[in-house]
This record gives structure tokens, C-alpha cells and sequence, in this order.
């Protein structure tokens, strides 16, 4: 392991100078030194231009330590070196955990360079990790590349200097670390600091002498500083197949996950190197940080891993216990991998509610739209979650940006629930809609609009927009014609405007915009029967009925609306054949609803369920709702008397 010195001493080391540097230093400013150094460790937004002057960092830095006539050049505001304090060690004996411990509990670079400062040598190891910790603070701080303050830090640059000078001497962990911390810092790619790093990287990867740890960080590492395209990523991936899954500990296996992720483009060419992983992984769940397992789970979704279902399930188990110590960021990214994968578990629901209303008005924006959207994909009736949310809208609407406004509202109407406050949510919708309609994409607010419909809050004062042609030319868009969704939902308004809203006198649809079905294979604004359940009914209705040709199946009305089953009745309540279009007194609408229409195991109907059969009541028909949970468990007998009842029990004595 390789030793790096710090002390003022540092500029006596034999291969840390070169002949006559200091004659030549003397004769150079010390501001000229300062900006020798800067432009040495130049941001990636600031390219290098190698000159003369580059060769002298090297003894700038021994300058800053040592002083021709003994005066200390440290940038002010940097405490002095000090051999009294108690800080003042050899870290070749120092405890390596003592040392990251003191690490971990600095905030600032200005903390961790001070603490370093204090030291005489450092083992390449932990330099490296203090080059990591600067790198952590300063992305905490959404910084973008190194203050000037780090640059021109007299520490930060003897610790640059040595690595760039004594590649070879690093061992494989101080190597690879100080490279990555380095490019994480913006350190410029072309700088010869870097380039001897990266030389010296491919040089040993080459031979094949870096471990399984290092080749990880190095993938990470070229990534970001070559892309995925990388020849040599290609070769750090061919080793670690080559490599025993057991010699990696899980943060490698999640490094290795980053890796394929960015390379997720070439998924197939390492799938069974993937599989391999997915399934060594379920052995690594419980050793999983809250960190970790986001970052397993994005990797999964960029990679398409839907073969590894068994491995989200064992994730999902450890997700539900680190629940209340997710960033807002992380549960973001784990909500966003369930929803992909369709899991859900009742125990994750309960958590997430727990963590959801308590917290929600401190949640990141972001995650509380990942938050609504998993429940509308799941269709997942929260009410906790959906009242929280419902609340910190009231409270804090300016947060939002449109699209997120959008996922905030339409899982209210996709699930068919009002929260105790809808008043003053849809008051607050209101508000915001009219200050910046025109700055929610066209699609988006119909969508969002529709959904208020769906629970009864219609849109009337936004109908007059959405239905001129302006409106409709924006929504289509550069497309050749608007996509049947869009149709279908503005169809729907037009309705809910007519039986809903006989006060609307402003514009209509225009004919040529509306559709002559709600239901359709892609996109349908109703859930198609479920089949099992719609033959036991059959079955059920020629025993009570006595044939066939008594009740029509999957009627299309004239309002777009498809009935399962119709019935006919006469002005005595006699039951007419389906053929029959005269003297028809009432018409009986069969809703046969399965699992599917209602909210997830709940006995709650969807909103565009709901909708459609109040529309159907508004039309005239007798709607009868029959539930699957009602006759799931029915003998056939059963099943004829309880649609009997369903059906005629205000007449008893109706006769076919």
C-alpha cells in the first residue's frame, strides 16, 4: 500500500520533485502558482490546453507547504498546520474504521481537507476515500463541478499531485476510488492527472490484475467518463464473468447492476450473465441497503428483467421494513419498478400509508406523484394516501408542475373516491387551471379533466375550451388524427354535458370528433366482461328465462355504452324476445361486473365503471349490478334464484 505524505515535509520527498524545481518556483508569484493549479485540475466545463506551465504543479504544491523564507502561503481562512494538536498522527497504524467514522460525520470539503491537513501520511486507500467523502458532500450540495475553494486547497492538490505522479505505487483500491471520485468531481477527462490514472487502470485490467471490487468501480468510472460504448467497459464485463459470483460482496453486485443498466442497450449480449446475477441476488436481499435495493430495482426496469419477478418479490419483502428510511427519491424509484412489474403487497400498502400521511407534506413533489401513480396502475383504493394527498394539494399546489397535477387528480377518478376535503381540492384544482391553463400540455388536460368527471367535479368551465378547434388542432398535434383515447374521452364529456350538465349552452363536440364505442381493444373507457363470469350467468339466465332468445349479450347502444346483457320487458312486464323493437316499455341493463371493474381487492367500482352505469340510468335503462362476489361461491339453483330476485323482485309475476 502506498503512502502519501502531507506534511510540510512533503516537498523533500525525492520523487515528488524534480531537479531545480524549487530554483525554478522561486522565481514564480504565488498567485501564479495558485492559478498554475487551478487550471492543472480544470472542470470538465473549462477544456485544458496543455502548455509549459502545466509541469510545474507538481512543485506549486510543494510552494504551498514550504516557503522559501519559512512563511506560511495557506489561502486564507485555512487553519495552519499544527504539530501540538492531538490530531497529528500516522495513519499507517490508525484504524481504518476510526478513520472513515471520522469522515462519514464531515459535512462540508472545507471539514474533510481541514481533518487531512492534521495529518502527516495517509495510506492511498483512505486518501482515495477522502477524495470520495469531497465527492459525496459537494453532490449533496448539487454542486456541478469542484468550488474553487477545493481547487485551489493546498491539501486537495499534494493529494492530486501524488496520485497523478505515482500511479503505479496505488494499490488497485486507491487506484480505482481516486479515479472515480475524480471524475465525479468534473475533474477535466483530458488532464494528466486523469489520463495517468485511466493509463494506469487499463494497464493492470489489461494483465488482469484488478479484483472483482475494482473492476466494478472502474466500469462506473469509464462510463461516465467514456459512455457505454467503451471498449474497455467491454472487457471489464468479460472479466467479471469470468469471476465467481460468491467473491462479490452485494455493493459490488449493485455497482454491477449500474454498470449493465447503462449498458442496457446491449441486455441481450449479457442476459445470461444477468440471469446469473438475478438469481445470486436473492441471497443478497436482507444485506441490502435502503439505497441499494432502489438501485437494484431501477436496474431491473432499465434492463427489462421481467424473468426476474422471484427477485422483485424478495425485494419488495425487505422494502416493506425499509419504508420509513427511504429518501424521497428512492421510494420514488422502487414505487416506479413496482408499478413496471406489477407487484403489490398488502403490507407495502400498509407501510406506504404510514409513511405517506405522515410525511406528506415534507415528500419530494416527484415522489408524491409516484405515490398516486402506483395506486391508479394498481388501482390501489388508499384512503389514507388519497387524503393526505388530497391535503397537501390544498396546501401547497405551487409545487406542482402540471404533469404532476395531472397524477395527483386522476387517481381520484380513476378509483372512484372523493377525499372529506373535495371541496376545497377542486376549488384549488380550479384556481390553478385557470392560472395556467395554457401551460398544461393538451393531452395531459384532457386526461386530467375527463378524470374529474368520472367522480361527478364537471369540468363546465373548461368544456368551452376543450371542445373549440383550436383546443382539438393542438391535441392532434402534428399528427394525421387524434388517437382514439383522446376521442373517446372527449366523446364521454359530450355526454356527461347532455345528461349531467343540461345548464352547459356553450359549444358541442364536433361529430366528426366523436366515437361510436367506449369499448375497444386499446384503449377503453370500459373494462371488458369477464368471460368465466359471463358464461355462469348465461347459463343461469336460460334456466330462469327458458331459452336463449329471451336476452341479448354485449349490446352496443346509441350512447357508445356496450351492456352485457339486455332485456326487453313490455308495459305489463311481460319479458319480449331480444329481436323485438316495438312495445318495448323498459329495458333492463345486466351490469355483470368482475374483479376487474372495481378497485384492487376492494368491493369498490371503478370510476369509469361508475360513470357508465349512472349514465345508463340517466338514459332510462334499469340497471341491475351483478357482482362477482355475490355468485362466485352460487350452485346452479342458487345462482337461478338469486338472479330471481335481481331481476323481478318488484314482479313477482312476470311470465315469458
Amino acid at each position: 500500500m502506498a503512502l502519501i505524505t502531507l506534511r510540510r515535509n512533503l516537498c523533500h520527498l525525492s520523487d515528488f520533485r524534480m531537479h531545480g524545481a524549487l530554483a525554478a518556483l522561486r522565481s514564480q508569484p504565488v498567485n501564479h502558482v495558485h492559478k498554475v493549479a487551478k487550471r492543472r485540475l480544470c472542470p470538465r466545463s473549462c477544456p485544458l490546453h496543455p502548455g509549459p506551465s502545466e509541469f510545474r504543479f507538481h512543485h506549486a504544491c510543494c510552494k504551498e507547504f514550504h516557503s522559501e523564507n519559512g512563511n506560511d502561503l495557506r489561502p486564507v481562512g485555512e487553519p495552519p498546520f499544527s504539530d501540538r494538536d492531538s490530531f497529528e498522527q500516522n495513519l499507517e497504524n490508525m484504524d481504518e474504521r476510526v478513520f472513515y467514522r471520522s469522515l462519514s460525520s464531515f459535512t462540508s470539503s472545507e471539514e474533510v481537507l481541514s481533518f487531512l491537513s492534521t495529518l502527516r501520511t495517509l495510506p492511498d486507500t483512505l486518501a482515495a476515500g477522502a477524495l470520495q467523502r469531497i465527492c459525496e458532500v459537494e453532490r449533496k450540495a448539487d454542486a456541478h463541478r469542484p468550488p474553487r475553494e477545493i481547487l485551489e486547497n493546498r491539501v486537495f492538490q499534494a493529494l492530486c499531485v501524488q496520485f497523478e505522479q505515482e500511479p503505479s505505487h496505488l494499490s488497485n483500491a486507491g487506484l480505482v476510488t481516486a479515479l472515480h471520485a475524480l471524475t465525479l468531481l468534473y475533474v477535466d477527462p483530458q488532464s494528466s492527472l486523469l489520463l495517468n490514472l485511466l493509463a494506469e487502470c487499463q494497464r493492470r485490467l489489461r494483465r488482469g490484475g484488478l479484483e472483482v471490487h475494482s473492476l466494478c468501480v472502474l466500469g462506473e468510472t469509464l462510463i461516465k467518463l467514456q459512455g457505454p460504448e467503451s471498449a474497455t467497459l467491454d472487457l471489464i464485463l468479460y472479466q467479471l464473468q469470468g469471476e465467481k459470483l460468491e467473491n462479490f460482496a452485494p455493493e459490488d453486485v449493485v455497482a454491477l447492476y449500474r454498470v449493465l443498466q447503462a449498458c442496457s442497450e446491449k441486455a441481450d449480449q449479457h442476459q445470461a450473465f444477468l440471469n446469473r446475477i438475478n438469481n445470486f441476488s436473492l441471497s443478497l436481499a436482507p444485506n441490502l441497503s435502503p439505497k441499494s435495493i432502489s438501485q437494484v430495482l431501477t436496474a431491473l426496469v432499465a434492463l427489462d428483467q421481467t424473468q426476474a419477478l422471484p427477485l422483485v418479490i424478495k425485494l419488495g419483502k425487505y422494502v416493506v421494513r425499509h419504508i420509513p428510511r427511504f429518501t424521497s427519491e428512492e421510494l420514488g424509484r422502487v414505487l416506479e419498478a413496482f408499478t413496471y412489474f406489477g407487484h403489490h403487497d398488502r403490507f407495502f400498502t400498509t407501510a406506504l400509508e404510514q409513511r405517506v400521511a405522515s410525511l406528506c407534506l415534507t415528500l419530494d413533489p416527484e415522489a408524491v406523484s409516484r405515490v398516486m401513480e402506483y395506486c391508479s396502475k394498481k388501482q390501489v383504493l388508499s384512503r389514507p394516501i388519497l387524503d393526505a394527498v388530497a391535503e397537501t394539494f390544498v396546501c401547497q399546489a405551487e409545487k406542482f408542475s402540471p404533469s404532476q397535477v395531472s397524477k395527483l387528480i386522476e387517481p381520484f377518478g380513476k378509483l372512484n373516491y372523493l377525499p372529506p376535503n373535495a371541496s376545497a381540492l377542486f376549488r384549488k384544482l380550479e384556481d390553478v387551471l385557470f392560472a395556467h391553463f395554457d401551460s398544461f400540455p393538451p393531452k395531459t388536460l384532457l386526461k386530467l379533466l375527463h378524470s374529474c368527471s368520472l367522480i361527478e367535479r364537471h369540468p363546465v368551465n373548461f368544456m368551452a375550451k376543450i371542445f373549440s378547434p383550436y383546443f382539438l388542432q393542438r391535441l392532434q398535434g402534428e399528427e394525421s388524427s387524434l388517437d382514439r383515447l383522446s376521442l373517446a374521452q372527449l366523446t364521454q364529456l359530450l355526454l356527461t354535458s347532455l345528461l349531467e350538465c343540461p345548464f352547459y349552452k356553450g359549444p358541442k363536440l364536433h361529430p366528426k370528433y366523436q366515437v361510436k364505442s367506449f369499448l375497444t381493444p386499446c384503449c377503453s373507457l370500459e373494462t371488458p366482461v369477464d368471460f368465466q363470469l359471463y358464461k355462469s350467468v348465461m347459463v343461469g339466465l336460460m334456466d330462469l328465462l327458458g331459452a336463449r332468445l329471451y336476452f341479448a349479450s354485449k349490446v352496443l347502444t346509441p350512447y357508445c355504452y356496450t351492456i352485457d346483457v339486455e332485456i326487453k320487458l313490455d308495459g305489463e312486464g311481460f319479458v319480449l324476445p331480444l329481436t323485438a323493437d316495438e312495445d318495448v316499455h323498459r329495458r333492463i341493463a345486466l351490469c355483470i361486473d368482475g374483479p376487474k371493474r372495481f378497485c384492487l381487492n376492494s368491493k369498490h367500482l371503478l370510476g369509469k365503471e361508475a360513470t357508465k352505469q349512472r349514465h345508463l340510468c340517466l338514459l332510462g335503462y334499469q340497471v341491475v349490478q351483478i357482482p362477482y362476489y355475490e355468485i362466485e361461491t352460487l350452485t346452479r339453483l342458487e345462482l337461478v334464484e338469486y338472479l330471481q330476485r335481481k331481476l323481478f323482485s318488484q314482479n313477482a309475476g312476470v311470465c315469458w
